[in-house]
């Protein structure tokens, strides 16, 4: 029988005792046993809610406690041995459920923390493929100023060289690439599950500066051997021409001999210099007024610019620019640069060397072929030139100029058919 059944009953048994106890005479024997059953009646009610329907409320009271997920309220003893067991058990359980959810968010406390100060970037993807969660050195990698505005978008809206990286990752796919402004990131697609449902995300890990230690020490290696190797062969001929030239009589002779010594003398002095081209050194900053330095070394981007045909136009504002930099190292950088534009523009082509808003920001400017999209990947590559007498190492002692400097930049070829270097300060 149910027990709500039970309830009824006793209840309904009351209140017959009491309309009869209204309807009989007061003193005779039947209104006896009819009070005698409604103090049995009540008793057995009292009975019945003590053993039976105040351990059951007790009992949901802690199932409405569970599902509200609940867990610092506790169950009070009810009186009875057996349903008081039950409560202790409950509210062990409701404590160590308190102590579980109190370490995990702890723990979940510690890993946001430990996510956010990340130097590896991280941006994870819901069920639906946009981006819940991601640190601050994933929005900077992919170039956008905070995590605000990377939540805002989605992986396949990232119109940024890494973001278009990123994209093109498979499940599971793991690619080393170098940009266009010579770092160099690996970049790795990867899920978990939670709840039965993959959740995809996204490791970006930068290697420019390991990548570009093991490039300078293997480029530094080869040029001091090969620079060691010329300098002695040099030497013995030389050596050589010398005594030849004082052996021989014929004037038509001595006279080639003497250009060929000279000739493996300035050889020497070639390999000697460009050894220690190579030797950057530490920059020593300063503040500089950065369009004075593009005015006064105006003349000599003229002229770099004149030995290839092409026009130079300067936009450089007349308030001053002040930046934090090292200025010879700086305007080393920024010549070779505008050498490299107008050898790309070569004859009646254009560059321009500009200074934009915000005045942090030098944009050197040509109209040139450009530059392929094989050729953007291997660009600050050791070696590794378009030119038919280049030597490869222009573009690599740029960036690292610049990569001291905490300078953000790039080289691209735009869809107006512009190549610009953009420098950010």
């Amino acid at each position: 029988m149910r027990i709500s059944w039970i309830f009824t009953l006793i209840v309904l048994l009351i209140v017959g005792a009491v309309v009869a106890l209204m309807l009989l005479e007061a003193g005779s024997v039947t209104y006896t046993v009819v009070w005698g059953v409604a103090l049995l009646g009540v008793l057995l009610l009292i009975l019945f809610y003590r053993n039976v329907m105040k351990p059951l409320r007790t009992i949901a009271n802690g199932i409405d406690l569970l599902r509200a997920q609940d867990f610092t309220s506790r169950l009070s003893h009810v009186g009875q041995r057996e349903a008081d067991r039950i409560v202790d058990m409950f509210n062990g359980m409701m404590n160590s459920l308190k102590q579980e959810r109190l370490k995990l968010r702890e723990q979940n406390h510690f890993l946001d923390l430990l996510i956010d100060v990340s130097p590896m970037g991280i941006i994870m993807l819901d069920s639906k493929g946009d981006i819940s969660e991601c640190n601050k050195a994933a929005a900077k990698y992919v170039g956008l100023d905070s995590t605000k505005d990377l939540l805002l978008t989605t992986v396949k809206e990232l119109d940024t060289p890494l973001g278009k990286v990123l994209n093109s990752l498979q499940d599971r796919e793991v690619k080393v690439v170098r940009l266009n402004d010579s770092m160099v990131y690996r970049c790795s697609r990867l899920s978990f599950m939670e709840s039965g449902i993959s959740h995809p995300f996204y490791l970006i890990e930068k290697l420019t500066d390991e990548v570009m230690k093991a490039e300078r020490k293997s480029y530094e290696k080869v040029i001091r051997m090969m620079a060691h190797e010329v300098n002695n062969s040099l030497a013995g001929i030389i050596s050589v021409m010398e005594t030849a030239e004082e052996e021989v009589s014929d004037p038509d002779l001595s006279e080639a001999i003497s250009a060929c010594e000279n000739r493996c003398r300035d050889m020497g002095a070639f390999i000697t210099k460009f050894a220690s081209a190579v030797k950057i050194p530490e920059p020593i900053k300063r503040n500089v007024d950065l369009s004075e330095l593009l005015r006064s070394r105006s003349s000599i981007f003229e002229s770099i610019c004149s030995e290839t045909g092409s026009k130079l136009t300067m936009t450089i504002p007349d308030e001053e620019t002040p930046v934090f930099i090292d200025p010879v190292l700086i305007e080393q950088v920024i010549t070779n640069i505008v050498k490299n534009a107008a050898e790309s523009a070569g004859q009646g082509g254009m560059v321009d060397v500009s200074i934009e808003n915000p005045g942090s920001r030098l944009v050197v400017t040509d109209n040139g072929p450009g530059i392929s999209p094989e050729a953007s990947e291997m660009l600050f590559t050791p070696f590794f030139t378009t030119k038919e007498s280049g030597h490869g190492l222009g573009l690599l002692l740029v960036s690292e100029v610049l990569n001291s400097h905490g300078c953000r930049f790039s080289l691209e070829t735009y869809p107006d058919s512009l190549t610009r270097f953009t420098i950010k300060f």
